[in-house]
């Protein structure tokens, strides 16, 4: 298991490697002016589709119910099973995207009203959303690839697949002068990308279980079995969409670069929430579905606790860097071109908001993996849906002073709130027994977070007198000192305080 989460994180690092450098390229040439937040709006719509109807609440309902049919029924059930689900899914994406490309001015309106006052950054964002909404049919066959592939425990294509992204927008980005502005480059580099990943999976698939094939749609106890949990995690995942969706509609009457300065911020914040909590949780759901299954709940339960205590481990360094010194790694990032060292220091801010919720972030999915693997999507909605509704009421509350960075502070405190309420009803029902292993790791790995803080404070001290003659790459040189200093003193803290036991004790999970 441990192997399989190293497998997804590092794709899922090199992805978010290739994604700063298509980030970099990004802020250079659109900056965070109006044509980028166009292009911005244009990118969140499908994706917020794609979280509600395919990563988040389809994993959610395929994954668990493809490992119970495969090992209750055997192999030509899963595979008729699949085709059922791959005919239902493929024919309601035809007529979300005809409606999608029908309605675009009107779904503007709702997603950015602001932009009414501007009718040519309307237009551009709905010309824009025209080109990248198609790449929500072929994202959403991605994660059903993905879904059976990671049944099978083949976990590689799935997690690289969205470095196809990043290369195709880079490619496009540089071909900018061919198109009719950088907005409209970057927007068919969306859309080549999701064909490079559908053939990508379809690949990986059809060599080692076979692609889905369209079939008779029957409603039949597994399929009725595979709605009744997707009803409940599409609400979940809407709610969450929603929260986003509030970001989206309330940055967009806030000055212009509001909505960038929120996406390069969450750029960053969804680093460690990829390569450390989604990376976890993807592994972690079919192990538990399999060891359910087979009725190995005290195995299940094991595997969530070491998954936890993994997960802290390698997201505190990333809370405290965050936490610390979120100007100096936005201008060492991004603060080039277009991107002027205001927009860094905007973007900063809001990534230390984001930051105070990132703990809950890369918790969230290893959390809620106890229920789905029980088939159980409605408990983990209810959380979600409260927490989202503070989320938003927070948001409406905090924008007026705190403009984009109320909007992040927001979306953290909601997120405590989601992981708690999950946590909370899972003891209560005895899905979840914090072991006293995790629970003696809470505190350590606090103590190791404050002495890591000492040091970025301490060498950041010191660092800026060190490199101040310097005109060019100082932030860049300060910022690589700082995440030496720092990985040098967490490594060290954990070794001691933790011993070397307990890391190969880990490694069993």
């Amino acid at each position: 298991m441990l192997g399989r989460i190293f497998t997804v994180g590092g794709y899922t690092l090199l992805s978010r490697l290739t994604g700063f450098a298509r980030d970099i390229m990004l802020a250079a040439i659109l900056g965070a002016g109006p044509v980028a937040d166009a292009f911005f709006v244009a990118l969140r719509l499908p994706n917020h589709f794609r979280a509600i109807f395919a990563e988040g609440a389809f994993n959610a309902a395929f994954v668990p119910a493809y490992a119970h049919v495969q090992g209750e029924h055997g192999e030509t059930s899963a595979k008729l099973f699949a085709n059922r689900i791959f005919t239902l899914l493929f024919l309601s994406q035809l007529v979300l995207l005809a409606v999608a490309l029908l309605f675009m001015p009107q779904a503007m309106s709702i997603l950015a009203p602001g932009f009414t006052d501007d009718a040519e950054q309307r237009r551009l964002a709905i010309e824009l959303t025209r080109i990248t909404f198609p790449y929500l049919l072929l994202i959403t066959l991605v994660t059903l690839y993905g879904g059976m592939l990671n049944v099978m425990h083949r976990f590689a294509s799935a997690a690289a697949a969205p470095i196809f992204l990043n290369i195709s927008m880079m490619a496009t980005l540089a071909l900018a002068a061919l198109f009719p502005s950088a907005g409209h480059a970057a927007a068919w580099g969306v859309l080549i990308s999701g064909f490079l990943q559908y053939f990508l999976l379809a690949g990986d698939l059809a060599t080692h279980g076979g692609l889905p094939k369209f079939a008779t749609l029957k409603l039949d106890d597994d399929v009725r079995a595979f709605f009744r949990a997707l009803g409940p995690a599409t609400l979940g995942s809407m709610g969450t969409q929603i929260a986003l969706f509030a970001d989206t509609i309330i940055a967009s009457f806030l000055a212009a670069g509001a909505l960038s300065a929120l996406y390069y911020a969450d750029r960053l914040n969804q680093l460690p929430i990829g390569v450390i909590g989604i990376a976890v949780g993807t592994v972690l759901l079919p192990e538990m579905a399999r060891r359910i299954t087979a009725g190995d709940e005290d195995g299940a339960k094991h595997a969530q606790n070491r998954a936890i205590e993994l997960t802290l481990m390698l997201s505190i360094p990333c809370l405290v860097a965050f936490v610390m010194v979120p100007d100096l790694i936005m201008r060492a990032l991004f603060s080039r071109g277009a991107f002027t060292a205001a927009n860094a220091d905007a973007a900063g801010a809001t990534l230390a908001a984001y930051a105070i919720g990132l703990i809950p972030f890369v918790m969230i999915r290893s959390a809620v993996a106890t229920f789905y693997a029980r088939k159980d999507t409605a408990t983990p909605m209810k959380a979600a849906l409260i927490g989202v509704a503070v989320n938003v009421a927070l948001k409406i509350v905090l924008v007026g002073s705190l403009a984009q960075v109320g909007l992040a502070l927001a979306t953290a405190v909601g997120a405590w709130i989601n992981l708690l309420l999950v946590l909370w009803f899972a003891v209560r029902r005895g899905h979840l027994v914090l072991d006293r292993v995790l629970l003696r790791s809470f505190g350590t790995f606090a103590i190791c977070g404050i002495l890591v803080a000492v040091a970025l404070w301490l060498t950041s001290h010191f660092a800026w007198v060190w490199f101040a003659p310097m005109q060019i790459f100082r932030d860049e040189l300060v910022l690589l000192l700082l995440i030496t200093v720092g990985v040098f003193v967490y490594a060290f803290s954990v070794l001691v305080l933790f011993g070397r036991g307990w890391l190969f004790a880990l490694r069993r999970i």
